[in-house]
């Protein structure tokens, strides 16, 4: 059993969570682990994939209905309000893909998500909007060529800030999905 873990039927397979089943192929049970394993950096990856769409469908989002209806907002209240969105929405994805992916009850899969992602959340939204900052000082308009530059540069930020934690998390913890 995995002491990290929180579901009492961790490595069961009667686990309600197939992440928990020995014969899963997503079981991330306890193990010896080190910074070369392949399939935990793809897994970390796709966790964190997960975690920058969620991210940016909030942010992005945000900054539009910002920009289009309130253009005189101060830069940092629009990144602050952008990244706080960015959270919900986060949060929101993952617990969604928790609730139909793996099987969770929605409470479950809701503190699951808040659990095991907000850390991550916090530096992936924290570097892509400095990024994006420091590239664009924010005042870049979308119809800009800088504007996009600074967006796929903002967003593999975004992407590479929480990976090494992922990674080491499943490696370490063997926490996939509690």
């Amino acid at each position: 059993m995995n002491a990290t873990c929180t579901m009492p039927e961790h490595g069961l397979e009667t686990a309600t969570a197939p992440c928990c089943r020995p014969s899963s192929p997503t079981y991330m049970g306890p193990r010896e682990w080190s910074w070369t394993d392949g399939p935990t950096w793809k897994r970390a990856a796709q966790n964190t994939l997960n975690c920058l769409i969620g991210c940016m469908i909030g942010d992005f989002g945000a900054l539009i209905a910002i920009n289009t209806w309130y253009p005189e907002t101060p830069v940092m209240l629009t990144m602050a309000i952008a990244m706080t969105s960015g959270l919900i929405t986060s949060i929101l994805f993952e617990t969604s893909i928790l609730r139909w992916k793996e099987g969770f009850g929605w409470e479950q899969a809701f503190r699951t998500a808040f659990s095991m992602s907000f850390l991550s959340m916090i530096a992936m939204e924290v570097a892509a909007n400095a990024t994006d900052f420091a590239i664009t000082g924010g005042t870049v308009a979308t119809s800009e060529p800088l504007y996009w530059v600074a967006l796929g540069i903002a967003l593999v930020a975004g992407f590479l800030a929480p990976l090494p934690y992922n990674y080491w998390k499943l490696a370490k913890h063997g926490r996939a999905c509690h």
